[in-house]
């Protein structure tokens, strides 16, 4: 947990996924220089004399050190050769803020969690709050999901009731509110737990989700909710994000994540992006 400015943020969670290796970086640069033989590296020296075959294709991925890339990243600055490495990283719990810098880059490939697809718990929760609980039901409801990178509870609190007005408003202009927040299987659950928020709360839960339902509802939601995400690199883009994002000129939060994706990158790669690491 941090503060900044008087508000405290949970940090993201970063693991990486998978790595594809240096090895496949140096043979490219040894094909540009046509000097396979002065490779430290046996498998890279073979690799002139014959096509790799699996075993050597294994040997290549698992190469941990090139004083050529090395000399290319540091000295030539020869930093196309470094595009042929690719990292994955799969990220939870940084915010929808962050997510909005990380379009930025241009040279990544990002799978993002949906807000289309994953607001019913959400949605469910303002339609079971109408039978009897209203908004404080809501708002414990929603503080229960842990959706926010804020952990005050009094802050979030405030951040829920805005939802909740705003979809008290949506649904008092919004003709059959109903038909575009549940399931049409669901639909008869309103009726029979009218007056139990709690219950038809779980029948909602356990009945068919609605398709689509963050599409009628995105704009209830801010900065502040938390999304998961898998990111790739090329070891190329990879430092420009680290040299970017690991700057305190840069926004706090995407700051923590470079620093945790950081933290979990092999220091073979570490060592051809990042000077002194």
């Amino acid at each position: 947990m941090q503060e900044m400015y008087g508000i405290k943020y949970s940090k993201p969670e970063v693991v990486l996924l998978q790595d594809t290796g240096i090895g496949v970086a140096e043979s490219a640069a040894r094909t540009c220089y046509d000097s396979f033989e002065n490779s430290e590296n046996e498998v890279i020296k073979n690799i002139e004399h014959t096509l790799p075959n699996q075993e050597m294709c294994d040997e290549l991925n698992s190469i941990e050190e090139s004083n050529l890339l090395d000399d290319l990243a540091w000295t030539y600055f020869h930093h196309s050769i470094l595009e042929h490495a690719n990292l994955s990283f799969l990220i939870r719990g940084t915010s929808r803020g962050v997510l909005q810098e990380h379009a930025r880059h241009r040279i990544q490939a990002i799978s993002v969690r949906s807000t289309r697809y994953t607001m019913s718990s959400l949605i469910n929760a303002f339609v079971a709050s109408q039978a009897s609980g209203g908004k404080e039901f809501f708002i414990e409801k929603i503080l229960s999901f842990d959706m926010f990178v804020t952990t005050d509870k009094y802050y979030n609190a405030i951040e829920i009731s805005a939802i909740y007005e705003k979809l008290s408003y949506q649904a008092k202009i919004v003709e059959d509110f109903y038909s575009i927040s549940v399931a049409k299987s669901s639909l008869g659950f309103i009726e029979e737990f009218s007056n139990d928020s709690q219950a038809l709360f779980e029948a909602l839960q356990n009945g068919k989700k609605k398709r689509n339902v963050g599409d009628a509802f995105k704009h209830i939601i801010s900065d502040n909710v938390k999304v998961d995400m898998v990111v790739t690199f090329n070891l190329r883009s990879l430092k420009n994000y680290f040299t970017l994002r690991d700057s305190g000129a840069a926004f706090f939060q995407i700051r923590w994540l470079a620093q945790e994706m950081m933290r979990v990158t092999p220091k073979k790669y570490l060592d051809l992006i990042i000077k002194g690491k």
